[in-house]
């Protein structure tokens, strides 16, 4: 189809929100078009949003990253060394998953019935994990077993409506990671994924793709993702996850409401 200018603003600002607060971005990129009667873009576009997303990680966690590289790379018993190998593995799960489970998480799980179930049901898992884990634990305090089973855990957000950001953000405090601390490491961990999964789909954009709705949306969702990181740290210093919850179980009710009418 071609792609409305709107259209990919819009689109780009559900991508750059979507996939750092943790409401699922692949959910909202097939809700928004469901519900408001739009061709769907397509997968490419899909793709090259996620590209922008890849930006603002990056331009934000730049300095974190280079740290964890040269450690990882000269100094593996420090810290951040330590922590750069531990991604690495972390990110194994949700790689192979998403290559394995590829077609069918483009085609089968992409139903709105589905999603809103499952953003209710991640909404309420969200609300008792926070409300009743303890938060003491910081960066430093990672260990290789918990790092995995973060990561395992993120193989689970190939179902549009978990959300990477959701379930991550969750384990992070179900093994008693402090709000913003399990935020960041969720954003951590996302990095090398979105980039497989960025740099695997970035071969199909072609330059007739090139356009300047295209381009448009993609840099869109750089800029907004970039802002819903920093919101995200700050809001997290100081409240709980309750306002996301709220947002899925509300938004949820109503995709399944609508869904049933229809």
């Amino acid at each position: 189809m071609k792609l409305d200018l709107m259209q990919a603003i819009i689109l780009g600002i559900v991508q750059g929100l979507g996939e750092f607060l943790p409401i699922s971005s692949s959910a909202h990129l097939v809700l928004v078009p469901w519900l408001m009667g739009w061709v769907y873009a397509g997968l490419t576009f899909d793709v090259a949003l996620h590209v922008g997303s890849l930006v603002a990680i990056v331009g934000f966690f730049w300095r974190d990253w280079l740290v964890l590289v040269s450690d990882g790379l000269q100094r593996k018993k420090t810290t951040e060394g330590r922590m750069f190998w531990y991604l690495v593995l972390a990110t194994i799960p949700g790689a192979f998953t998403g290559y394995m489970l590829e077609d069918i998480a483009e085609t089968a799980l992409r139903h709105p019935l589905l999603i809103g179930i499952m953003l209710m049901v991640m909404g309420v898992i969200l609300h008792f994990v926070d409300t009743r884990s303890p938060a003491t634990k910081k960066l430093t305090d990672m260990g290789l077993k918990e790092t995995l089973l973060i990561g395992v855990s993120q193989a689970l957000a190939i179902i549009p409506g978990v959300s990477r950001s959701g379930i991550t953000m969750t384990a992070g405090r179900l093994f008693g990671l402090t709000r913003e601390t399990s935020a960041r490491f969720s954003f951590l961990l996302a990095t090398p994924i979105i980039a497989g999964a960025g740099l695997k789909k970035i071969t199909e954009i072609t330059t007739a793709d090139l356009t300047i709705p295209f381009i448009t949306g993609v840099a869109v969702s750089a800029v907004v993702g970039f802002f819903a990181i920093k919101f995200l740290l700050q809001y997290l210093a100081r409240f709980s996850y309750a306002l996301f919850v709220w947002y899925r179980l509300v938004l949820g009710a109503l995709v399944i409401g609508i869904y049933l009418v229809r």
